[in-house]
């Protein structure tokens, strides 16, 4: 941060969480950079022990003069809490002005605290740190801050497990601290569980990880269910309505079932990505009018539809899911930006085995009629070729090139592929681009099928 609208940004934020020292701390920082001395002693006197812990010092600025703004703090609330107090009073005296003679204004019951805003607040959420970043609390303090009223009530700073510049889903993560806040307030507890990370004896982290495993089971959940959404709309140029619009029978069988959860996430995961597709034909209609057609392709790529959150602050995560084989290594992985999801080990054709960008266009259950064909128990066309991912009657190829050109796969691993990617994923193949290292979570992706994805009007001659 370093220009005046970040400063902007700041001040409203602190206006807003008066309370939270960080975002005084980092306001005075910018303060600083500006030359603003007065304020930003101002600043760094509200931040307290956040400037001692950040600068190493305490601020030489005395305590009398800290004393004084205290005071003044003081009296501010107390004018505003008068003034709410009055707005309240006026309220309950319409309403007991206007209810109905016969009718119980109030009733008795225990003292309430003070009502506060309702906000839309994530109870969990999860922010991943790099591993080049050398100040992974301050990275995660940015990203509370710029989350702002939607921060969830309890965040979890993890560093997933990197590889050949991709990160893993289901590698080694690692758990560096966790952040939790009151609803409504901007007090902050934080706790730290990773020894290099705080430099001092870490906390127990058993529950955080507890946590952190309940969370990303949803969190497959939610990609799954947004990707659907997502490539529902691209197919049949308008919103669902409902989570049975993704979940029909073949040929258009979107997602092949649902899990739990699933459907009370649907609306909320559908609200975000309508959002996310007005802002990106807004900045499209200003891109346009500001340069001309000749950037819009640019501007595509930096306003690509948000696929839902779920909790998660980071920035990064912005497409659907998507597939690639690599077939230099014999592996397809599942992916979300730099994330690698899942990653199966399958069998290929050579030279036979295209390369370039296709889509699932096609999902079918049992091709061969049964699940032991040739084909498997599962089978993906790709963009209306002659090609596909299925499963294969001979496991002993994969890993081999031995097929005609297409993607054989275990059982398992094509049964979960079918589940996790909705039609219309798009499927890249390239040469050399995935890490050989195969790794599987504990459980696997499973959908409950609904609806029938057979398709036994047609026999399937993929060049398996």
């Amino acid at each position: 941060m370093d220009s005046p609208e970040d400063i902007f940004y700041l001040k409203q934020f602190v206006k807003q969480h008066p309370d939270n020292q960080m975002g005084w701390y980092l306001l005075g920082k910018q303060y600083k950079l500006a030359g603003k001395e007065g304020k930003a002693n101002y600043c760094f006197l509200q931040a307290g022990e956040v400037y001692d812990a950040f600068e190493h010092e305490s601020h030489p600025l005395s305590e009398n003069q800290l004393q004084l703004l205290k005071d003044w703090d003081l009296q501010q609330k107390k004018k505003r809490r008068a003034r709410k107090l009055g707005a309240l009073a006026l309220l309950f005296l319409l309403v007991a002005l206007f209810a109905p003679a016969s009718t119980s204004v109030f009733k008795e019951r225990p003292e309430q605290p003070e009502p506060i805003a309702v906000v839309e607040v994530n109870p969990i959420g999860v922010v991943f740190i790099p591993r080049k970043e050398r100040n992974p609390v301050g990275s995660a303090w940015n990203s509370l801050i710029a989350a702002g009223k939607q921060a969830p009530l309890h965040t979890i700073a993890a560093r997933l497990e990197e590889d050949e510049g991709w990160r893993k889903w289901t590698g080694n993560t690692r758990l560096l601290m966790s952040i939790e806040k009151e609803n409504g307030s901007s007090k902050l507890d934080v706790t730290m569980y990773d020894r290099l990370t705080c430099e001092c004896e870490p906390s127990e982290a058993s529950s955080a990880a507890a946590q952190y495993k309940e969370w990303s089971v949803q969190q497959e959940t939610h990609w799954t269910l947004a990707s659907g959404i997502y490539q529902y709309e691209k197919k049949y140029k308008k919103w669902p309505e409902k989570l049975d619009d993704l979940i029909q029978s073949y040929p258009n069988n979107v997602l092949s079932g649902e899990r739990s959860g699933m459907r009370s996430m649907f609306p909320a995961v559908l609200r975000k990505l309508k959002a996310a597709q007005a802002q990106k034909n807004r900045s499209i209609q200003e891109q346009e009018q500001a340069a001309g057609n000749q950037q819009q392709e640019e501007s595509e790529k930096r306003t690509s539809p948000i696929v839902g959150t779920n909790g998660i602050l980071d920035k990064q995560w912005s497409q659907p899911l998507e597939v690639v084989v690599d077939k230099a290594s014999y592996r397809l992985a599942v992916i979300q930006g730099d994330i690698i999801v899942r990653s199966y080990k399958v069998g290929l054709g050579g030279d036979a085995t295209p390369e370039g960008s296709f889509y699932i266009s096609e999902k079918v259950r049992n091709p061969n009629g049964r699940d032991d064909g040739n084909f498997g128990s599962r089978g993906m066309t790709l963009s209306n070729t002659l090609y596909a991912i299925h499963g294969t009657d001979e496991p002993g190829s994969i890993g081999k090139d031995e097929s005609l050109g297409c993607i054989r796969m275990g059982k398992a691993d094509v049964e979960e592929l079918f589940d996790m990617v909705p039609l219309g994923t798009v499927v890249k193949i390239k040469n050399g681009t995935l890490p050989s290292k195969v790794q599987q979570p504990a459980e696997r992706f499973q959908l409950e099928p609904l609806q029938n994805e057979t398709n036994p009007l047609k026999i399937y001659k993929w060049l398996t």
